[in-house]
C-alpha cells in the first residue's frame, strides 16, 4: 500500500513558505506484529509545529529534513496486527501530514464515545481543549468571579479558554483581529478588543476601558504588544498562564521583552509558562467536565477546514496570518 506524506526540505528563516514542503509517496513496509495501519480522515496543524522546523530541540524533538512530518490526526483502522484494534475502529494518533499511517499500537488511542464529530477530538476535545483547561485551572488557578483576559481569543485554544472563563462569572475580555472574530466573541458574551493597527499603549488603554477593574488572569497566546498591554492592566495577585507567543515564532533573531516587566513586581503577579504534554494526566479531568457539554451543544466551538492532503502546508501557514477561526483542520 502506498502512503503520501509531506517532508520538510529546509529549515525556514523567518516566516515559512510553501516551497519548503514536499509531497512524497512511498510503499509502506509489511505490517508487523503490534502495528496498526490507519487511513487518516482529519489532520491537525498547530502553531507549535513551527518551532519543530528549526532543527533545534526545545521541549519536543525537531522535525528531520526529508523525513515524514507528524502531528495529531484521526482516522479509521484499515488493518491491525494488535488485539487492541480491529479494522473499522476510529482512532487518534500523531501520524499526521499523511494519508496512510502505520504505527505501533502503543502510539494509537481509540476515540472516546461522545456524540460529536470525530474531528472534535483534534480540537475542542483534543489538545487545544485540554490546553485551555490546564492553563486556566492548573496554571492560573482560576477562581469564581475572576476577571480574565485572553489573547488570540478566537483561535483553537483561546476560543475555548474564553468560554471556560465565562463560566466562572467574572468579566472576560478577548483580544482578536478581524471584525468577524470580534463579532463572534461579543455573541458569546465576551468583551472583544481589536489589536489591529494599535501599539501597546493604545491596546492597553482599550483593555482598561473594557475592564476598568483590571484582570486576575491573563491567558497568553501571543506575546509582544499584547503582553505589554496586559501587564499594564493586572490586578494585585494576578496570574499569567503562558501557552504560546505566536507573534514571535517567525522572528529571525532575539526579540526585546516588554519594557514594563516590572509590573509583575508592582502587582505581585505570577507568570508561568507550560507545555500541555507535561500535564496530560489532567486530560481525563478535562474530558469528564467538557465532553458532555460539547455533546450537548453547550460549547460554541469553531473550525476552519482545508480540503485535501495537498492543502496541509497552506493550512499551516494561515495560522500565522490570522487565517483561522477556531481550530485549523485538514479534511482528507
Amino acid at each position: 500500500m502506498q502512503s503520501r506524506y509531506f517532508t520538510l526540505n529546509d529549515h525556514p528563516k523567518g516566516m515559512p513558505t510553501a516551497e519548503l514542503f514536499t509531497l512524497e509517496q512511498s510503499e509502506l513496509p509489511e505490517l508487523q506484529d503490534g502495528e496498526v495501519r490507519i487511513r487518516n480522515t482529519w489532520l491537525s496543524v498547530d502553531p507549535y509545529m513551527r518551532g519543530r522546523m528549526d532543527g533545534v530541540t526545545t521541549y519536543i524533538e525537531p522535525f528531520q529534513l526529508g523525513k515524514p512530518l507528524d502531528g495529531a490526526a484521526v482516522g479509521e483502522v484499515i488493518e491491525s496486527r494488535d488485539s487492541r484494534f480491529k479494522a473499522g475502529d476510529k482512532v487518534r494518533h500523531m501520524g499526521g501530514w499523511r494519508d496512510i499511517a502505520q504505527l505501533p499500537a502503543e502510539q494509537i488511542e481509540a476515540l472516546p464515545t461522545f456524540d460529536v464529530p470525530v474531528q472534535a477530538y483534534l480540537g475542542v476535545l483534543g489538545m487545544p481543549g485540554t490546553t485551555a483547561w490546564v492553563g486556566l485551572n492548573i496554571i492560573a488557578q482560576i477562581q469564581d468571579g475572576d476577571n480574565v483576559l485572553v489573547s488570540a481569543a478566537s483561535g483553537a485554544v483561546g476560543s475555548l479558554a474564553v468560554q471556560l472563563a465565562k463560566a466562572k462569572g467574572g468579566t472576560v475580555v478577548g483580544i482578536a483581529g478581524d471584525q468577524k472574530k470580534l463579532d463572534w466573541l461579543e455573541s458569546i458574551g465576551v468583551k472583544a478588543v481589536s489589536y489591529k493597527d494599535k501599539d501597546a499603549k493604545q491596546l492597553s488603554e482599550d483593555l482598561k476601558q473594557a475592564c476598568p477593574d483590571g484582570f486576575d488572569v491573563y491567558y497568553e497566546n501571543v506575546g509582544g504588544d499584547c503582553l505589554e498591554a496586559a501587564l499594564n492592566n493586572l490586578r494585585v495577585g494576578a496570574r499569567i498562564a503562558v501557552c504560546g507567543m505566536i507573534s514571535r515564532y517567525n522572528d529571525e533573531g532575539l526579540s526585546a521583552g516588554p519594557g514594563n516587566l516590572a509590573m509583575l513586581l508592582v502587582r505581585r503577579a505570577r507568570m508561568e509558562g507550560f507545555i500541555v504534554f507535561e500535564h496530560w494526566q489532567h486530560h481525563n479531568d478535562f474530558m469528564s467536565e467538557f465532553g458532555p457539554k460539547v455533546a450537548a451543544g453547550e460549547i460554541d466551538y469553531q473550525e476552519t477546514v482545508a480540503e485535501g492532503l495537498e492543502q496541509t502546508p497552506d493550512a499551516f501557514l494561515k495560522l500565522f496570518t490570522g487565517g483561522n477561526h477556531g481550530k485549523m483542520l485538514v479534511k482528507l
